[in-house]
């Protein structure tokens, strides 16, 4: 097995994601048993190595403790497994490829706190990207994309209970909602609109995938089961809600007006 020796990779321990992969390096032998450090205590090691700290949130870096280079990003990720997985290289050396992975790359890094927020507000040294407009609204758009159409198909499983719809409909009230909350953030803290929006579009999209799940036993079950499965999820959204404002320190009224749409659109269906 190949080891990157001397190499330590700085990750952002406040996100699950991160510590997944680079413990993965570690416990399959691809780092050494040291070669991953929580970014929140690696002041030490970026100040000897040049580690610059700003790309160092936006692309997790892997430091050369040998020679003090770094490399960010995709290009971390793509030498650890090259150095494991040499047969790998030539695809790595794909330029089509590497445009992929990169994209694909920053649109998880930039949104990452919105997908899982951390509990880091308050420390200076976290690990928090740069805040990039373009993937925050295309990561917007993709949930609210994603999450109408599992809607207006769970939707079917509603009737007569609920009226038939189509993803034209559920697309216009998810928008609804986006541009409701965003009128009522914007009254109470407006600098952290597009955290808000991330993150409410991401209990969204969460609540869209189980719902997903339960389209498996359609026509197993009658509409009003699918009804209590339905208002099951709300609540977790609901929760989900009130705990992610606790972290982003907004006032309980985001979470009364994001009910309140709820509750107009579903008298305005029934």
């Amino acid at each position: 097995m190949k080891t990157l020796h001397d190499h330590v990779i700085l990750y952002d321990n406040e996100c699950p994601m991160c510590d997944l992969y680079t413990n993965t390096f570690v416990k399959t032998g691809m780092l050494d048993k040291s070669g991953r450090v929580p970014f929140t205590k690696a002041c030490e090691i970026m100040k000897a190595n040049a580690v610059d700290r700003a790309k160092a949130c936006d692309e997790i870096a892997l430091v050369n403790v040998k020679t003090g280079s770094v490399v960010y990003g995709t290009n971390s990720l793509m030498l650890i497994l090259g150095h494991r997985f040499p047969v790998l290289r030539t695809l790595f050396a794909n330029r089509v490829f590497r445009f992929v992975v990169n994209k694909l790359y920053a649109f998880i890094s930039f949104n990452r706190k919105v997908i899982i927020p951390g509990k880091d507000l308050g420390n200076a040294n976290a690990c928090r990207p740069t805040f990039n407009l373009k993937y925050r609204i295309l990561y917007i758009t993709l949930t609210w994309a994603i999450t109408s159409f599992i809607l207006a198909n769970f939707a079917t499983l509603l009737y007569p209970l609920i009226p038939a719809t189509n993803f034209g409909r559920e697309f216009l009230i998810c928008g609804g909602q986006v541009m409701f909350q965003a009128l009522v953030i914007q009254i109470l803290d407006r600098n952290k609109t597009w955290e808000y929006l991330g993150n409410m579009m991401t209990i969204s999209f969460a609540g869209g995938l189980l719902l997903a799940f339960a389209l498996i036993f359609k026509g197993m079950f009658s509409p009003v089961v699918f009804a209590a499965i339905f208002m099951t999820v709300v609540s977790l959204m609901f929760l989900e809600h009130f705990r992610r404002m606790k972290l982003l320190r907004l006032p309980w009224i985001m979470t009364l007006s994001w009910v309140l749409y709820r509750i107009i659109i579903l008298a305005y269906l029934v």
